[in-house]
């Protein structure tokens, strides 16, 4: 199941994420936050009006998917960048999929116009998935960052949503 989450889910957040940062280039951080900033973080994106989903099956969370804003300037206000972690023995059964193809649906009532992902690569099972929902290259970098003693690549996707009907939410500050 699919839902908003919640600052009770800050622990759980936490160990999956920390997953992330402990054993892969998927996350450029080195440290993996406790439940206290995993809430932080949650708070800050709500705070931008911005979705934070979970996937949840049998009281486990799975997954999660949210979107940052871009960048801090006014001008880039219909712009985010989305992010989807799911566990790794959850992988090849859709989770990431249902939990983006949630997420864009989010931004577009929204009335966000441009969502940007950054992979640190290779991945291509996250390559693939966003391929999946039509985002194309745009940027690569070639070494930008450094993990586990080595130099890492970092590319970046980019879609354009479709406009959002009248009824829709808007975010302009």
């Amino acid at each position: 199941m699919i839902r908003p989450a919640v600052a009770e889910d800050a622990a759980a957040l936490a160990a999956l994420y920390g997953g992330f940062v402990r054993e892969s280039s998927a996350s450029f951080e080195t440290e993996a936050p406790d439940a206290e900033v995993m809430a932080e973080r949650l708070a800050e994106v709500r705070c931008h009006r911005l979705p934070w989903l979970v996937f949840e099956q049998q009281g486990e969370l799975l997954g999660f998917a949210f979107a940052t804003p871009w960048k801090s300037r006014q001008a880039y206000a219909r712009s985010v960048e989305a992010s989807v972690y799911v566990q790794a023995e959850a992988h090849g059964r859709g989770i990431g999929s249902q939990l983006f193809a949630a997420l864009l649906e989010h931004l577009t009532r929204l009335q966000i116009h441009a969502v940007v992902g950054g992979i640190a690569l290779p991945n291509p099972v996250s390559i693939a998935l966003v391929e999946k929902f039509g985002f194309e290259k745009v940027a690569h970098f070639r070494e930008i960052g450094r993990k586990f003693d080595r130099w890492v690549d970092v590319a970046y996707w980019q879609r354009l949503l479709p406009p959002a009907s009248s009824k829709d939410v808007d975010v302009e500050a």
